[in-house]
Formats: C-alpha cells, structure tokens, sequence
C-alpha cells in the first residue's frame, strides 16, 4: 500500500509500513538490524543486576546484592586479563504438591555483569565473599610505580 497517496509521507507511517512490510515477507527471517535473541537475553541479565561500585586508596570493591543464593549459584570470573564478570542463576523453587502460588514477584533467571578494570587493578589478587545476601568482590589495587630517579651523565672530553 502506497500511503502517499493517502496524503500520510511522515517517517512515522513510512517506519511503520515498512515494519508490516518484514513481518509478512519473512517470518523467522532474520533483519539486518534487528538483535538476537541471545543479545536481548544478555542486555535483559545486565539491566537486572544492579552493582554498587566503590573506590578505596588500595583497592576496588563490587557489591551485589544475591539474596537467597548460595555460593555454588555464583560466578565470579575474569575474562581477557581486564574484564570482571559475575553471573550466575536465580532458580524457582520446586512447587510442592498441594501449594499453589497466589503471587510470584521474586525474579528468577541467569543474571550478569561485566566490569573493565582499570589499569591498575591487580588481577591476581581479587577475592570474593557473600554475606548476609550481599557478594562483595574485592580487587586490590597495584602499588603506584616508583618515580624515575634522574640520571647524571658524565661528559668526555675530546
């Protein structure tokens, strides 16, 4: 359907023919500009895990809030030398026979961060604890590097 003869040229109806348009031609085709569905999960994981990031003279902290999970539903991992990633999963719990659930508002499902480190993280010395369903991960921080001293260069004589 041509909507310009219809009078309606704005880039909001041309936007949405053009979407009705792929919708029909190629169900379960894939767009070029549209995401995958293993990028929307992601994005989805990420959104959902809030962190609090904190700086101290000799160390980074991460906190995450992890209520009911124990430490075996947790990762902690480090990724190309410079990346923090902390996932894990949320599972429902098993539906006892007889019990029915009223309301269900408790999330439930993969979750996910990832963090840069800066450049003076040690990545060799990064430890993590859950307590009182907070995770608190803990990089320590490199020594600054110890200033150049000035070198005196002895002239000769020709």
């Amino acid at each position: 359907m041509d909507f310009r003869v219809m009078g309606l040229e704005s880039p909001l109806f041309h936007t949405l023919h053009r979407m009705m348009d792929m919708s029909e031609e190629g169900a379960g085709e894939k767009t070029h500009n549209a995401p995958t569905q293993t990028y929307v999960r992601y994005a989805k994981a990420m959104a959902a895990t809030a962190a609090d990031v904190k700086e101290y003279p000799n160390s980074y902290v991460f906190l995450i809030d992890m209520p009911g999970l124990k430490s075996g539903d947790i990762k902690v991992q480090l990724e190309d030398d410079n990346v923090l990633l902390i996932s894990g999963e949320r599972k429902r719990e098993e539906e006892k026979e007889g019990v029915k659930f009223l309301r269900m508002e408790r999330r439930v499902g993969k979750f996910m961060r990832k963090f840069v480190l800066p450049e003076n993280a040690n990545t060799d010395a990064i430890s993590a604890v859950c307590q009182d369903g907070v995770l608190s991960v803990t990089v320590q921080k490199l020594p600054p590097p110890e200033p150049k001293k000035p070198r005196t260069i002895e002239i000769k004589i020709a």
